[in-house]
């Protein structure tokens, strides 16, 4: 929905760039439409139009507010080559006296330098969301962990069962989020000792919910010490 209101906007103002330039008579403006470096400067501002509007497109699709808000560079960039394609490539079009070379090696250098800020952009995009995944990735250990022991928090019977969860539910919450390979054995059996944490809250059996707790949180301590550790 987004992108189909800025290609409305964007088709305006490429038609009125073109009405300024064929439907204007040529005395209003100075224009000289058959020399110097006036289609120089019109094909240039047209490739930034289409570049701009690729751009638009490309940040405008992404799936969520994050990703989007990653690549809203593109648009800025786009945006601000635009900009100058316009200034220097109106300025080409305007004089007579500038050659057609010379209109074309200006024109040439701003959309040369509008496309390496875009790719830097986009690259920077990438690598910032590649980031975001590994993170999500190394931290999906813990958040699982706590969202399992906090349920298991409100369905514990006792009230004395309750605080051991929740003592549980602490451990985990205020535990190094990042997980690494190295720790892989040490969560492998956190997530067997909340298996039985799971299965003596069900069975309410209070001896077991504090045994698999304590176990838990001597398993949670020695993560922690090993996350310290590989920092």
């Amino acid at each position: 929905k987004g992108f189909k209101s800025y290609a409305l906007c964007w088709t305006v103002l490429l038609a009125l760039f073109n009405l300024i330039c064929f439907a204007a008579p040529a005395e209003w403006y100075g224009f000289n439409k058959f020399g110097g470096a006036f289609w120089a400067g019109y094909a240039c501002i047209t490739l930034a139009f289409a570049g701009q509007l690729v751009c638009a497109y490309s940040a405008l699709r992404a799936g969520n507010a994050k990703k989007l808000f990653y690549r809203l560079p593109l648009i800025t960039v786009s945006y601000a080559g635009l900009i100058l394609t316009l200034v220097f490539g109106g300025l080409c079009m305007a004089v007579p006296d500038v050659p057609n070379w010379a209109g074309i090696l200006v024109c040439a250098v701003v959309l040369a330098f509008t496309a390496v800020a875009v790719i830097k952009a986009s690259a920077a995009a990438d690598i910032v969301e590649r980031a975001d995944g590994k993170i999500e990735a190394q931290t999906r250990f813990i958040k699982n962990l706590a969202a399992e022991t906090g349920m298991l928090a409100t369905r514990a019977g006792s009230e004395e069962a309750k605080a051991v969860c929740r003592e549980v539910y602490e451990a985990v919450r205020y535990s190094d989020p990042v997980s690494d390979a190295a720790l892989s054995e040490t969560e492998g059996r956190i997530a067997a000792q909340l298996d039985a944490l799971k299965a003596a809250v069900h069975a309410c059996d209070e001896d077991k919910i504090k045994a698999a707790a304590g176990e838990m949180l001597s398993l949670i301590k020695e993560r922690n010490a090993k996350c310290r550790a590989l920092k």
